[in-house]
């Protein structure tokens, strides 16, 4: 099944590629890879849910926001691919975790986005990854994702 029809079995619909908040592009295609900027759980522009993992935000309630921050990397990506089913394979994510002192769940919220990936993808969607804690992120979110993806083609 593509990638699309999976997308829609789970019920879900990419959301409209998120506006910048500063000077850069959501996703870049090079050849036959597609480099996202960094995605924020955000929905019409709006941020889901700000704070700290760890200090006020919950373990579950970041991973959601992985995910949704997930969904709008995917929507960046396809547009830059000419599509969803244009994307061949997930090569790598990148997940920052606005973290309290001493949290070291990172890799347990970054999951939300590493199993999104999956279910859409299958094995075409498992990845290298990194998941890092860091002070603070753009519009006081606490995740915030970077994809790098193979694509059908050349430019």
């Amino acid at each position: 099944m593509s990638a699309s029809g999976r997308l829609a079995e789970l019920g879900i619909e990419l959301p409209p590629v998120a506006t910048p908040v500063a000077a850069y592009i959501p996703a870049i295609r090079h050849g036959g890879t597609v480099v996202t900027s960094g995605q924020l759980p955000v929905v019409n522009g709006e941020p889901t849910i700000t704070g700290v993992v760890g200090d006020g935000v919950s373990v579950e309630s970041a991973t959601d926001a992985a995910r949704t921050a997930c969904l709008n990397a995917l929507a960046a990506a396809a547009d830059a691919a000419g599509g969803l089913d244009q994307i061949e394979r997930i090569l790598k994510l990148v997940v920052y975790v606005a973290s309290a002192p001493g949290f070291t769940g990172q890799p347990a919220v970054a999951n939300g986005a590493s199993h999104l990936l999956g279910e859409v993808f299958g094995e075409a969607g498992t990845h290298v990854r990194s998941a890092v804690g860091v002070a603070a992120l753009p519009l006081g979110v606490p995740v915030e994702l970077e994809l790098t993806l193979a694509v059908v083609g050349e430019e």
